[in-house]
């Protein structure tokens, strides 16, 4: 599998279960109905493992551009593949939206609120303030970017021996985006990812839907340039403190 497949096959997976989990919990009539912030922050926690367990031995498993672009600023990741990374995380995210409308499609055309449609999709403050929702973001993704820069690879090389986690080693990541969704996600939900936002809510745009509201288009530049800021951010701190 080349780095680029990797790449959109992992963001591919990351959506379609992250944006899975908030449609089995807001959507009506589903199993998971209501279960509430707990089972969807660790939906998107384990979906974060599934993507970097595949995703992880061919790319790296950025499937984030906030990512991509922040380990390019801190110079350990090349700027010239930024570009065909961020293109096949943005696809990937696409695909993984449009898989999830199909499955859950009754029970979209069962949802009365357009609200709760496009937040399958897409985040949206709790309260609207556009500073203090971009701060949210910025912060978010810099705690994940920041922390992903001091990972280190859990390896004992003796005697020609290798002993590592193997894909139990997309766990930390996984703790990551977990953590972070428990501390920080109350404000935004914690898009943290311009492909996890931007890419399904385009989607959102092109599929029909009983109910169907607008994408909130005035909010959406705010989780994609927060997780942006937030990752050159953490990329800069990093360089400073090396």
């Amino acid at each position: 599998m080349s780095a680029i497949t990797a790449e959109f096959i992992g963001t591919f997976l990351l959506i379609l279960l992250g944006c899975g989990v908030i449609a089995n919990v807001v959507l009506k009539d589903t199993k998971g109905h209501n279960s509430g912030w707990i089972v969807i922050t660790t939906g998107w926690g384990l979906a974060v493992y599934v993507a970097v367990v595949v995703a992880g031995p061919y790319s790296g498993a950025h499937i984030n551009p906030a990512v991509t672009l922040g380990l390019a600023a801190a110079g350990v990741f090349p700027w010239e593949d930024t570009g065909s990374y961020i293109l096949a995380q943005f696809l990937g995210a696409i695909l993984g939206a449009f898989a999830v409308w199909v499955m859950y499609r009754d029970h979209f055309d069962r949802t009365d609120s357009p609200g709760m449609q496009l937040g399958v999709f897409s985040t949206a403050p709790a309260i609207r303030n556009i500073w203090s929702n971009l701060f949210s973001e910025v912060l978010g993704t810099f705690v994940l970017v920041f922390t992903v820069l001091y990972f280190t690879d859990a390896t004992l090389v003796e005697e020609g021996t290798i002993i590592g986690l193997g894909s139990l080693g997309a766990l930390p990541v996984a703790f990551l985006v977990w953590g972070i969704g428990l501390s920080l996600g109350g404000t935004t939900g914690y898009a943290i990812n311009p492909a996890r936002d931007l890419g399904p809510r385009i989607l959102h745009s092109l599929v029909p839907m009983k109910n169907k509201g607008s994408g909130d288009w005035g909010y959406s530049w705010i989780p994609v340039v927060g997780p942006i800021i937030g990752g050159v951010l953490a990329a800069l701190l990093f360089l400073a403190l090396s």
